[in-house]
C-alpha cells in the first residue's frame, strides 16, 4: 500500500539531503519539500523557526528503513516522521510509486 511520510528538518539543504538519499536508495519515488513556518513547544517553551517540510511518496513496507535512515541523518533530537496511509490514489501513480521502491 501507498503511503506518505512526513518530516519536518532545520534546513534546506538537510532535507534535500535526505530526500535524495531516500530516492537514490529506492526507499522513495519521489520526496517534495516545501518552507513551512512552525510554531511548537519545546522543554516547556515556546518556539517558532522556519522549517523545510518533507512529503516522502513512498509504500507502507519501508517505513521503519525509511525511519532509520532519517534518525542517523536528521539534527533534532527527536524529528517529526509521521507516515500516513493513503487510501485510494491513481493507480498508474500508485504503480510508478511500486516500480521505484524496491
Amino acid at each position: 500500500m501507498m503511503s506518505f511520510i512526513y518530516v519536518t528538518c532545520s534546513s534546506l539543504d538537510e532535507a534535500r539531503n535526505i530526500g535524495r538519499t531516500l530516492v537514490e536508495e529506492k526507499l522513495a519515488a519521489c520526496v517534495n519539500i516545501f518552507p513551512v513556518n512552525s510554531i511548537y513547544m519545546w522543554e516547556g517553551e515556546l518556539k517558532g523557526a522556519l522549517e523545510f517540510a518533507l512529503i516522502i511518496k513512498t509504500t507502507e513496507s519501508k517505513f521503519k528503513e525509511i525511519e532509520k535512515k532519517i534518525k542517523e541523518m536528521h539534527s533534532y533530537e527527536n524529528p517529526c516522521i509521521v507516515m500516513l496511509k493513503i487510501g485510494d490514489c491513481s493507480k498508474e501513480f500508485e504503480n510508478w510509486i511500486k516500480s521505484i521502491v524496491k
